[in-house]
């Protein structure tokens, strides 16, 4: 097989220099089209018989099929939009007539002629000029839809995304999602903002960081796991409605779920709570979900999920109660540390309170929710950002919503007492020091702004990639990244 492609790939070097030859630009600096597939369709919808359009049009894209019949050729162009024939015939161009038939598939050419309907119905462009605008050099896959190795589509995406049009129509949803995402949101008044990538302390999240190093200051960075405490900062500063949408970093494993770095929304609004913020979640998801697929029921993984509201809500305890057959109310950390032990929790002795916590219902509680779910109030020690909850204060007002037993969505009351954030930061800053590498930071100039005054405030943040998954039925987060991490193929 490398053999065959290593001819195939001669062969084009050789028509390379034959265009050269001939006094062809194989790589032209621009083409000015005046159309494409999806315009030509639409404009000549009603060409019928030997009529052909009064107008030439030109239209430009890559050669996907070509078959000659001696002195006549058919080849199929495909742009943005989709694909369009084009009909060359000697007697139309002359010397230029065996120069076009050099063209190899994946070529991108640009054609003008006149529009007209073949006998078997399809809108073609009859070619009288033509232009190679940037000679290919591999071949195309001729089987691409059979081959099993996803990993091969994941490297060579740009291929992925030539030959599989239902590839390219899954990230045209995704844009499609993001823009309807930030209406929605400008049209509740909020505004979108841009925060650092590179923080000085990590924080905003559980989680561990990418380190760099910025040479001019002589200083380490960390990539930011959030930006949530850069948009707090803003609720402070005076905006009451901020969200943003942008990459996060997190080192951590990788799987169908997981990817070191995403896209996140993170939303913010003064004088509310995490009630008003689980509303509103509800409302974004299935507004979205609705107008992308014209239905609030998907189907994900063989199984039917629907969106209609309301959604269930059920307290953390609870979930691990009825979930999990794991009952912690009322149980110091020695006694939840001995039933993590029991459920064969590895290194359940280094794990401080939260996350024992954490660690029993992401393995033993999660999976279980496919239904839209909200889990909430969780235990106080699990969320060192969140306000206690107002009739508890041994629990937090925070909520995940949990699909398909993946979290979809976390959000809080946003805890706004500077006394209180900084004894919960330096608790984290303690688990910190005893080896917790997703502990909080103890930032400083984060509770210096909190003694500024910070409203009440209700704060949102959703996984992108995943709410993409849902709503088209991808499997894994890795279908919709363009660029998915990989390890090196030399690895």
């Amino acid at each position: 097989m490398a053999e065959e492609i290593n001819d195939l790939i001669k062969s084009r070097l050789q028509k390379l220099e034959e265009f050269k030859a001939a006094g062809v630009n194989p790589y032209p600096y621009s083409y000015k089209a005046t159309t494409n597939s999806k315009e030509i369709k639409e404009k000549y919808e009603k060409l019928e018989g030997h009529d052909e359009s009064p107008e030439e049009v030109s239209v430009a894209g890559r050669l996907m099929t070509k078959r000659g019949h001696g002195k006549t050729c058919f080849a199929h162009l495909q742009d943005s939009f989709g694909r369009v024939q084009v009909y060359a015939k000697k007697d139309n161009l002359g010397d230029n007539f065996p120069l076009f038939q050099k063209l190899d598939t994946g070529d991108f050419v640009g054609v003008k002629g006149k529009v007209f309907r073949t006998k078997t119905g399809e809108l073609t462009v009859r070619v009288v000029g033509w232009e190679l605008l940037s000679k290919s050099l591999h071949p195309l896959p001729e089987k691409w839809h059979g081959l099993q190795d996803k990993e091969l589509r994941y490297r060579h995406r740009y291929v992925d995304l030539m030959v599989n049009q239902e590839v390219k129509d899954l990230f045209i949803k995704r844009s499609k999602i993001v823009s309807l995402i930030r209406k929605f949101l400008e049209n509740k008044g909020f505004m979108e903002v841009e925060t650092p990538l590179l923080h000085v302390l990590q924080g905003g999240a559980a989680a561990t960081p990418f380190k760099t190093f910025h040479d001019a200051l002589d200083m380490p960075l960390f990539l930011r796991i959030a930006p949530e405490l850069y948009l707090k900062r803003l609720l402070v500063g005076g905006f009451d409605k901020v969200f943003e949408m942008g990459r996060v970093f997190r080192n951590e494993g990788m799987s169908y779920k997981h990817n070191p770095e995403y896209t996140i929304l993170e939303v913010y609004q003064a004088y509310v709570d995490y009630n008003d913020i689980m509303e509103m979640t509800e409302e974004l998801v299935t507004s979205v979900i609705l107008e992308t697929l014209g239905t609030l029921e998907v189907e994900f993984k063989g199984k039917k999920l629907n969106f209609k509201r309301p959604w269930k809500r059920i307290s953390l305890i609870d979930a691990l109660k009825e979930h999990g057959n794991i009952d912690i109310s009322g149980k110091n950390e020695e006694e939840i540390r001995a039933i993590a032990k029991k459920k064969g929790i590895e290194g359940a002795d280094a794990l401080g309170f939260g996350k024992l916590i954490n660690v029993l219902y992401d393995k033993f509680v999660e999976a279980d929710f496919i239904q839209p779910t909200f889990v909430i109030d969780h235990p106080l020690e699990t969320t060192p950002l969140a306000k206690k909850k107002r009739d508890d204060d041994k629990k937090v007002e925070r909520f995940e919503l949990i699909v398909a037993g993946m979290e979809v969505a976390n959000a809080f009351s946003e805890l706004n007492d500077p006394i209180d954030q900084r004894e919960r930061l330096e608790k984290q800053s303690q688990l910190k020091d005893a080896g917790d590498k997703e502990a909080e930071s103890l930032d400083r100039d984060y509770l210096l702004a909190l003694e500024y005054g910070m409203p009440p405030a209700g704060g949102l943040g959703i996984g992108i990639d995943r709410l993409v998954m849902l709503a088209t039925g991808a499997e894994s987060i890795r279908d919709v990244l363009l660029f998915p991490h990989m390890r090196p193929m030399e690895k």
